[in-house]
């Protein structure tokens, strides 16, 4: 008989170790999502509240002329306050865009609201719509600092939609995914 066995431990029984480490894991993320969460709904407290009727602008559309908001009355308005600069921005347009066309036939207005810097903007959106997203052009206009003011614009992009009254009915914070920016379309576009 050998003397390995004797005097050594005995092996160790399983003692639920993993179940701990299950539930602490789901507990984390429980609580993760729970901020999340929160974040979202401060980012959107920020913002223009839902069924605040929204002010009067007149905007400069980059292919000449002016947008009165006021005149999109009867239509759902997706309103995106965006610039050539902001990466998100940039990744998101052409589900905007994209979006846009599918939907205008049931009533959707898109509003490419440029927040790019004065005198200058007109030349950077342009070089963006050429060099990126000619799609782009017939939607895009020009939102001043009095505009984002009263729509409490202080990130971009921010994306508000109107309804056909010209009430607030939904507004986000930060980029969405196309598939998060269809739901939204197509529940405003569902309410009379």
């Amino acid at each position: 008989m050998t003397q390995e066995g004797i005097g050594a431990p005995p092996p160790a029984k399983p003692t639920g170790g993993g179940t701990k480490l299950l539930l602490g894991v789901l507990a984390g993320l429980g609580l993760v999502g729970v901020v999340y969460l929160g974040v979202l709904e401060a980012r959107r407290s920020k913002l223009v509240p839902d069924g605040a009727s929204t002010p009067s602008f007149v905007l400069q559309k980059h292919e000449g002329g002016e947008l009165r908001l006021e005149d999109l009355r009867g239509q759902v308005v997706m309103l995106d306050f965006w610039a050539t600069w902001c990466p998100p921005c940039r990744e998101e347009m052409p589900a905007l865009v994209k979006l846009a066309k599918e939907y205008e036939s049931q009533g959707l207005v898109f509003v490419a609201a440029s927040r790019d810097d004065g005198a200058m903007a007109p030349k950077m959106v342009e070089s963006f719509v050429r060099g990126h997203l000619p799609e782009l052009k017939p939607y895009v206009a020009y939102a001043g600092d009095d505009m984002a003011r009263a729509f409490q614009v202080s990130a971009l992009p921010t994306l508000y939609f109107l309804d056909r009254e010209g009430k607030v009915m939904d507004a986000q914070r930060g980029a969405m995914s196309e598939d998060a920016i269809r739901r939204r379309i197509e529940r405003a576009l569902k309410q009379q």
